[in-house]
């Protein structure tokens, strides 16, 4: 019987629940957002199946990549609706030409990620961009199984973890089944995230000329229409958070959030570990422990290394780390130049190590008053330091 003491010891990727065949674990929200397994004990008839599905349970062998590349999209206007260099959606393109069935991440009708399947060219788009929120797993664990023996084709894009959940729940390797996981930096809290969003709407901010914030008073609610975490209009480098709305009475469409991902109150906890989960401090899945046969990233740095190969449109780093991951990057017209691992490694860190605690998280959650007067700790630009901590104490007040 799966048993969580210790909250740094699981990472949500469901795939006990999924595994459990008399269905006795259900996933339940803790005070921080994120979910645990919680079993019904008077159902439950130890036949360990939780546990053996379990990737903190069950740690895989450390992997190094055959094949390391830096790659983009031919096609620029693909590469400029993805995160990096639109590798991703290479792949799942050429999955679902070959009558396959592609994995991956969408919004829901809320704003909340989650997992889904496409059988569609047009699907694809649902899954491009990073969304650096915990997604629902739901049943893709056992959708990803129906579709692989009934012999379809299979591409499922998830985090490592993720990828090593479903390793597990398979029990077996699948000639059919492609994985292709994310160099991670750690999954935020879907409770902040919906703090976040009643934030937005609550408090509609704009741009203007000179780049300054205006609030803006209106009894016109806006409905978000769009948010992409990775917004390239100020180029792949200097990405920004963008929200984009309309309202609900004029119907007049319009950005209602912009700013750059450093100046974001939301991308600036995340990128501070402030809001991740506890499992993302003691990851087991690092160095290619996820079993998954590609992994992708953003190829940070390249303009020092290879000047000629960065437009600033995005840039992917591509580990191929299995045969059958070679085989298929084989599949796609890309433009790449082969690379190192350390070369990933060197802006790439949380390939190989987790991220780091930081001393304000638990204030934040359980005391957030305390984080007021832990300034020094905080965003390093003095001069918006107090801006940011009042409006992050006010987002978690919502």
């Amino acid at each position: 019987m799966i048993e969580i003491i210790d909250k740094k010891n699981c990472c949500g990727c469901s795939a006990c629940v999924q595994a459990c065949p008399v269905k006795c674990i259900s996933l339940i929200e803790d005070d921080e957002g994120f979910s645990y397994p919680h079993v019904d004990k008077e159902k439950c008839i130890e036949c360990g199946k939780c546990e053996k599905v379990c990737p903190f349970i069950n740690k895989g062998e450390e992997r190094k990549p055959l094949k390391v590349f830096a790659a983009k999209n031919p096609d620029e206007t693909i590469r400029l609706k993805s995160s990096s260099g639109g590798i991703f959606s290479m792949l799942a393109e050429h999955v679902i030409r070959e009558n396959g069935v592609v994995f991956g991440v969408r919004f829901n009708e809320n704003w909340q990620p989650v997992f889904d399947y496409t059988e569609t060219i047009e699907g694809i788009d649902n899954f491009r961009g990073s969304k650096y929120v915990q997604a629902i797993v739901g049943t893709a664990f056992s959708d990803v199984h129906q579709f692989l023996e009934q012999g379809r084709q299979v591409l499922f894009c998830g985090t490592p973890c993720q990828i090593a959940g479903l390793n597990r729940f398979l029990k077996k390797e699948y000639e059919n089944l492609i994985t292709m996981d994310i160099i991670c930096h750690g999954v935020p809290s879907p409770l902040v995230w919906r703090q976040y969003i009643k934030y937005i709407v609550k408090t509609t901010y704009y741009r203007d000329d000179e780049k300054n914030t205006v609030l803006l008073d209106s009894e016109d609610v806006p409905v978000i229409t769009d948010i992409n975490f990775r917004d390239k209009k100020l180029g792949w480098k200097k990405y920004s958070f963008v929200v984009r709305g309309k309202f609900a009475e004029s119907g007049q469409k319009s950005v209602l959030l912009s700013d750059m991902h450093r100046e974001n109150l939301y991308m600036q906890a995340f990128l501070s570990d402030l809001i991740i989960r506890p499992s993302c401090f003691h990851c087991q899945v690092k160095s290619g422990r996820s079993g998954a046969d590609i992994t992708l990233g953003d190829f940070w740095g390249i303009q020092n290394i290879i000047p000629s190969f960065d437009d600033d449109k995005g840039i992917s780093a591509v580990l191929l780390n299995s045969v059958k991951g070679q085989k298929y990057y084989s599949f796609i017209n890309v433009e790449d130049m082969e690379m190192s691992l350390q070369d990933i490694i060197a802006e790439n860190p949380a390939y190989i190590k987790s991220s780091d605690n930081n001393p304000l998280r638990e204030l934040l959650f359980k005391e957030p008053s305390s984080l007021y007067m832990k300034q020094e700790f905080f965003f390093p630009k003095k001069n918006k330091i107090r801006r940011y901590i009042h409006r992050l104490l006010g987002l978690l007040k919502i």
